[in-house]
């Protein structure tokens, strides 16, 4: 139960800071201590999780879903999540299924390209942790985007 707790926590992080400390604290009517108690790996705080109206009411302002997309992972759920100009227009991204891969392409290449340099030295540090979870995310995004379209294209 404490990875799931830690990998929820994590995500957590994320979405904050995804939108920002400041904004987030706003957003929430939450201060940063508490927010910061909310994603903290201290043994004093393991139990303490954000409260899911906090986590809807804060990924309505992020540029993903962070802790849904977590929770999802948790029990080997696929989202479809699409939050680009044209869908909120009412249409998907008119590149379809051939911009997909090549985002894909470009997503995995700079995903391998932060990796080769956070390994170049035999140890993954913190930040380089971070700049590759980000380059994940971005890259799950790439694959959501891509499962919409083919969904779309199999209609």
């Amino acid at each position: 139960m404490a990875d799931i707790g830690t990998y929820l926590k994590k995500h957590t992080e994320a979405l904050v800071k995804d939108v920002g400390i400041e904004a987030a604290c706003q957003i929430t009517g939450k201060s940063k201590a508490t927010l910061g108690r909310y994603y903290s790996d201290n043994a004093e705080h393991a139990e303490r999780f954000m409260p899911v109206d906090s986590v809807a009411k804060l990924e309505g302002a992020a540029s993903f879903p962070h802790v849904t997309a977590a929770l999802a992972d948790l029990k080997n759920i696929t989202l479809s999540y699409n939050q680009s100009e044209e869908s909120a227009a009412g249409g998907r991204n008119s590149g379809g299924v051939n911009a997909d891969v090549i985002a894909l392409s470009q997503r995995f290449a700079t995903l391998m390209s932060e990796y080769q340099e956070a390994i170049a030295d035999g140890i993954i540090t913190v930040n380089e942790a971070k700049r590759l979870l980000r380059e994940t995310v971005l890259l799950q995004q790439v694959l959501l985007e891509m499962k919409l379209h083919l969904e779309e294209e199999s209609a």
